[in-house]
């Protein structure tokens, strides 16, 4: 009897990509499983023609040969017989499209049969302004490349790498061992699937060299420090046309003499001359945006009362919103005072009602009194 066309054996079209292929595989394969159907010798025939079609239209070249000759191109021994695998290796087939790109597997490794660039890690230092404000900068990254003088292929001029002759360009080779099927790295080209005859002298083979990358980087407003930006793509080049790795920019706030950061708020210290905290007045405190704030000081103002300015903090990530600056007052003792200066204050101490001009003094100095007093009783 005449075997049935492959496409049709899977049901899809002769035209179907490689992922609708496997799709329709995974689909039969689970449905007629012998596992799933004990005993039913009609589902075990066509889990068998599934596996056998399938072990053709999954390889470009068998399938290459298939949409060609059609089964003449494996018969007489030209090329391999699906049906050798047999039930083995329907099983390995089955296991390694379920789980192999979950397991760091096989389907995996041949869609990227040359290996991926490393991820690249660059510190950035910034100003709190740059935070408040975003920033558009320039970095310079050393970095592996593709190579200019090969295109990142890494054979010289005039040569290209070709299939590997042990593997036949698939990256892996398989050997029957008993009732499983073993399939590992080829030993000639590493997984690569292409060896190269004629290396390239400038990259000795690798299709990458190191160089200085200048790239524009963009810092949104809000960031905080340790924020980590991705650019994709932007890492070490693979080896030999291997996708290139991520480049992560990790920034850091340097210190402000002025500001401490508190996530989106704002702290400032602000000293205060004692006339001023004693009787009250206006004060300019500058702000992260450049401009500068009017500040009421109230009569008998102490060092540590806190004033809050509404949105007049940092910038918040993605955001129009700002956080809050505190205002923390530290009010400044004269020194330095010449004959006069100390006259008048000797003369306000004199004149003066401690119990209300210095409340929190006289009342911590009583209670010590009181204590000690306690304590000569006892």
């Amino acid at each position: 009897m005449a075997k049935r066309d492959f496409y049709e054996t899977l049901g899809v079209a002769k035209g179907a990509s490689g992922d609708d292929i496997k799709k329709a595989f995974r689909k039969l394969a689970m449905q007629h499983h012998p596992d799933r159907n004990p005993g039913d010798k009609s589902a075990e025939q066509k889990f068998k023609d599934i596996n056998e079609a399938y072990d053709i239209l999954k390889d470009d070249q068998k399938r290459a040969a298939y949409d060609r000759f059609g089964h003449a191109a494996f018969a007489n021994g030209r090329g391999a017989n699906p049906g050798d695998f047999g039930f083995a290796q329907g099983f390995a087939d089955i296991f390694d499209e379920m789980f192999g790109d979950f397991m760091g597997g096989r389907g995996g490794r041949r869609e990227s049969q040359n290996p991926r660039g490393e991820d690249v890690r660059y510190n950035l230092e910034i100003t709190l302004e740059d935070a408040f404000k975003g920033r558009q900068t320039t970095i310079r990254v050393p970095i592996m490349v593709s190579c200019d003088a090969c295109h990142g292929t890494g054979a010289a001029a005039g040569s290209r790498p070709v299939n590997c002759p042990t593997c036949y360009g698939n990256g892996r080779v398989r050997a029957q061992q008993g009732f499983f099927t073993i399939e590992r790295t080829c030993p000639n080209c590493h997984g690569a699937g292409r060896v190269i005859d004629n290396p390239c002298r400038s990259c000795n083979g690798q299709g990458r060299t190191r160089k200085e990358k200048t790239l524009s980087v963009a810092i949104p407003a809000g960031v905080e420090d340790g924020t980590r930006i991705r650019l994709s793509g932007e890492g070490e080049a693979g080896m030999r046309g291997g996708a290139a790795g991520d480049l992560y920019i990790f920034l850091s706030v340097r210190p402000h003499r002025i500001f401490q950061r508190d996530g989106a708020n704002i702290h400032c210290k602000v000293p205060i001359p004692m006339t001023v905290a004693a009787l009250g007045g206006v004060i300019e405190v500058p702000t992260l945006d450049g401009s500068k704030a009017r500040l009421n000081v109230p009569t008998g103002t102490q060092s540590g009362n806190l004033v809050r300015l509404r949105g007049k903090g940092m910038s918040i990530l993605r955001s129009p919103s700002r956080g809050d600056m505190v205002i923390e007052m530290a009010v400044e003792t004269p020194q330095h005072l010449n004959k006069k200066q100390q006259e008048l204050l000797r003369e306000f101490e004199r004149a003066g009602d401690k119990d209300r001009t210095s409340p929190a003094s006289e009342g911590f100095f009583s209670r010590m009194k009181e204590f000690l007093g306690g304590e000569a009783r006892e």
